[in-house]
């Protein structure tokens, strides 16, 4: 395995549900940090509440990854977010693991049909 192999299969690898909730909302477009925790706070709904420091702690682990690149908004303090051709993968490849999850647990009668 090649050096930059090992590094995409780390990143790929089964991500937090604050990666994923942070992740999933910037698959919608690039957003500013308070966007993104409205919309993490929308989406992980019987999650236990991710606070400031967490999306925003997550959000620079993600830059050091490569996940996710940030930029300045012009004439602003703000930061723009958006998802990098690693972090879209990361988000699919966590996807398609979480369906293949759920088709299992269906599959043992674990929870009812919906």
């Amino acid at each position: 395995m090649t050096e930059s192999n090992i590094i995409t299969a780390k990143v790929l690898a089964p991500l937090t549900s604050v990666v994923f909730y942070v992740l999933l909302a910037l698959n919608d477009g690039p957003a500013h940090g308070y966007a993104v925790m409205r919309a993490v706070a929308g989406t992980a709904t019987g999650e236990p509440p991710m606070g400031p420091s967490t999306v925003y702690g997550t959000l620079q682990r993600l830059c050091r990854r490569g996940l996710v690149s940030v930029s300045r908004v012009r004439g602003s303090q703000r930061k723009r977010y958006a998802l990098t051709p690693v972090g879209h993968r990361a988000l699919w490849s966590e996807s398609a693991r979480l369906v293949r999850l759920a088709d299992l647990v269906r599959a043992r009668n674990l929870v009812p049909d919906q």
